[in-house]
């Protein structure tokens, strides 16, 4: 069984709950979806075939109990949750970042399933499979990027729409069933403008920078 990795490396997680932690990276090649602000197009295609058993040994090299999934889409794989599974046997900390467009019940429950919701800035907000929403397990993550006020309404009347509860008060925080990112794509909407909605529509959601863009702008890859 065998998989077309673009990448593995060592660097910092920047993109969930778990940023500012080491973290081997698991980059797989292939992605059904050409966002308007990829940052990744290299790993779009080609990509290097290795087994399981190969990639466990990268892994393993680093010494680091914290392991990402991403893409590329990690789900267009066939071998993708198998990989997940070798993992988590082995007792690593697994993170899976899917673009939200494939079922992630094809995954186990065990791994953090970073779900990225598309917006329209995105280009593929058709895309979204969101009946993913109801299959989030509590240590699953939902991230939106956004690339202005457009997006920023879109996410926060999705969230409305779909856990607003008829008795809660309009001032009090949306309960959510698992944690939310709102992460402004680095150079296009500024963070502390995003801050102002959300402080203003009083969300309960998790300004979200991207760390590894903080640490290494120039960065093209490998970050």
């Amino acid at each position: 069984m065998h998989l077309n990795i673009s990448e593995i490396f060592y660097s910092i997680q920047g993109e969930s709950l778990y940023a500012g932690l080491p973290c081997v990276f698991v980059r797989l090649s292939g992605c059904n979806l050409r966002c308007a602000y990829c940052d990744t197009p290299y790993a779009y295609n080609d990509g290097t075939a290795m087994s399981i058993d190969e990639i466990l040994d990268r892994v393993d090299g680093f010494s680091c109990p914290l392991v990402e999934i991403t893409g590329g889409e990690p789900l267009l794989q066939d071998a993708a949750p198998a990989l997940v599974d070798a993992l988590l046997a082995k007792r690593y900390l697994v993170l899976m970042e899917t673009n939200g467009s494939m079922d992630i019940n094809r995954v186990s429950k065990k791994c953090v399933r970073i779900v990225d919701i598309k917006c329209p800035g995105s280009g593929h907000m058709d895309q979204n499979d969101l009946a993913n929403l109801k299959r989030l397990s509590p240590v699953d993550q939902l991230k939106f990027v956004l690339t202005g006020r457009t997006d920023y309404e879109f996410a926060r009347d999705l969230i409305v729409d779909t856990w607003q509860q008829d008795t809660l008060p309009v001032s009090m925080p949306i309960p959510v069933p698992v944690p939310i990112l709102f992460s402004p794509v680095h150079g296009r909407l500024k963070p502390a403008e995003l801050a102002e909605w959300i402080l203003a529509d009083h969300l309960n959601v998790r300004l979200h920078l991207q760390m590894h863009k903080l640490l290494w702008p120039e960065a093209a890859r490998g970050r």
